[in-house]
Parts: structure tokens; C-alpha cells; sequence
């Protein structure tokens, strides 16, 4: 009997343990399953490091007009002291041809006065579209040379002459009369010529010149460089700057009569 209690016994112990390994079993794998939750609380927010970049300012179309004023004025007035274009009327035509240097001509041309190709032009050349599509325009490869290329423009050809038998200070008359010669087919072409001039002042450079003359005697004539033409000639460009041949070729230490489309001429006061 006592032997039969004894085996009831450890059948219900190791039953027991069984369940009890089991429980733990299941415990110790449902803790494997449920990861732990951490809260993370920031005591204080990221400082970025991030350098801060400021957008470029975009100019205004008055501050376009005013910058390119300041820029190209003293260019014009020496254009005015050597061919006797007003300089009003040469910056207030850069200004409308070029819109104030950022037209689609002057920042891929340089061209700031809308000059066509025309039959004498052998330099480079682009095409736009205009009063016809695909025109060819003259390209450049600074600015100071399409103000020069202006100059010889209006005073090379027969159209132009009689607007330099205006007074300089005539802004008007020169407006109009460019108009009368065939430079533009807009017929408020003066009229634009002469608001840009009165409302930014431009006669004020033209006034420098003609009656102060301190800042016509400081344009230096050394500084000048004249970019050969298609039909130029040494005794030409002689002619034209007052010169004779010996002197601009002693200056440009040339030893023939020989110069190419597109040779830059120094010309110097010190020849003079």
C-alpha cells in the first residue's frame, strides 16, 4: 500500500513540474516577442549647422537702366569726343536696343544697339528674330566694341550725315532725325529716346563734355582701340583719327601696309 502511494506520488510531482517548466517556457518566449519600449525625450532641439544662403537680389528695371547708365556712360562720352554722337543719344539707344544689357543680343552677341549683318559685315555673326525671323545680327566680343562699331555705323554712311549737322546738346533733333534716316521702323521710336533721356538726365553727360570740357581732357586717346573693318585701309583709319600712316604704324609697331578683318589698332594721343 505504501508502495502504491509512493509511485501516485511522483506520477502527480513530475506532472506538476512539467507544467511548471512549460509556463516558464512560454513566459520566457512571449518576453523575447515583445520587445522592450524605450521613450526617448529630447531636452533640446538639433541646432542646424547648415550655413544660411541668402537669394541673389533680383534688380529692378529701374535699377537696370540706372546700372547700365553707370556703367557704359563714360564709354559713350568717348565715343562723343572722338565722332561727335552725343552721348545722351548713345546711351539712351543702348538702353532700348539692349534692354538696359540684358536682351537676348546683347548677352549672346554683346550687341547693344540691334546692328544687322548687312552686306559689309565679315565678323561673327548670330541670327534672332526681329522685323523678319532668323535675321543676322553682328556679334562682338566685348560691349566697348559694338559702341565703337555704333559710331562707324552712323558716321560711315550718307544717310546719317545730316544729323551731325545738329548741335550736339540737340538730343531731340538727333532722336528724330535717326528715326527719319531708317535706323528703327518704330514710330515712337524718338519719342522713347527722348523719355529715356529726360528722365534719367542723360543730356547732363553730353553738358560735361561741351561746355566744362574737364572730362573730355581726361579721356585718354591711348586707350582707344579701333577693331578693323571689311574695307579699312591704314591710310582709312589714318584719316579718320587724324593721323597719318607712319604714325599709326609706329604706334602698332607695324613694318607693311598689311592689316586683317578684325585687327585691333591702338590709337594714341602721344601720335597726335
Amino acid at each position: 500500500m505504501r508502495f502504491l502511494k509512493l509511485i501516485i506520488f511522483l506520477i502527480i510531482f513530475v506532472s506538476l513540474s512539467a507544467c511548471s517548466g512549460a509556463k516558464k517556457a512560454r513566459a520566457h518566449r512571449t518576453q523575447r516577442q515583445t520587445p522592450q519600449r524605450v521613450k526617448v525625450v529630447d531636452k533640446e532641439p538639433i541646432k542646424s549647422e547648415l550655413p544660411i544662403v541668402t537669394a541673389p537680389k533680383v534688380l529692378s528695371a529701374l535699377e537696370r537702366m540706372m546700372l547700365y547708365i553707370e556703367t557704359y556712360s563714360p564709354l559713350a562720352q568717348e565715343e562723343m569726343t572722338l565722332y561727335g554722337i552725343p552721348a545722351s543719344i548713345t546711351l539712351a539707344q543702348g538702353i532700348l536696343e539692349s534692354g538696359s544689357g540684358n536682351g537676348a543680343l546683347a548677352l549672346k552677341a554683346q550687341n547693344h544697339f540691334g546692328i544687322k549683318c548687312h552686306t559689309t559685315w565679315s565678323g561673327d555673326r548670330v541670327y534672332h528674330d526681329d522685323d523678319e525671323k532668323g535675321e543676322c545680327f553682328r556679334k562682338y566680343t566685348d560691349p566697348k566694341y559694338s559702341y565703337r562699331d555704333h559710331s562707324l555705323f552712323l558716321t560711315q554712311r550718307s544717310r546719317y550725315q545730316d544729323l551731325f549737322d545738329l548741335d550736339k546738346d540737340d538730343y531731340k533733333g538727333w532722336a528724330r532725325g535717326l528715326k527719319k534716316a531708317g535706323y528703327a521702323t518704330d514710330p515712337k521710336y524718338p519719342d522713347k529716346l527722348i523719355s529715356l533721356i529726360e528722365r534719367f538726365e542723360l543730356w547732363r553727360y553730353d553738358d560735361e563734355l561741351l561746355h566744362q570740357g574737364s572730362k573730355a581732357s581726361s579721356i585718354k586717346l591711348e586707350e582707344v582701340i579701333y577693331v578693323v573693318q571689311a574695307g579699312d585701309t591704314l591710310y582709312s583709319i589714318a584719316q579718320q583719327f587724324g593721323l597719318t600712316v607712319a604714325q599709326l604704324s609706329q604706334v602698332n609697331g607695324l613694318t607693311g601696309s598689311l592689316i586683317a578683318i578684325g585687327q585691333e589698332l591702338r590709337i594714341s594721343s602721344g601720335t597726335q
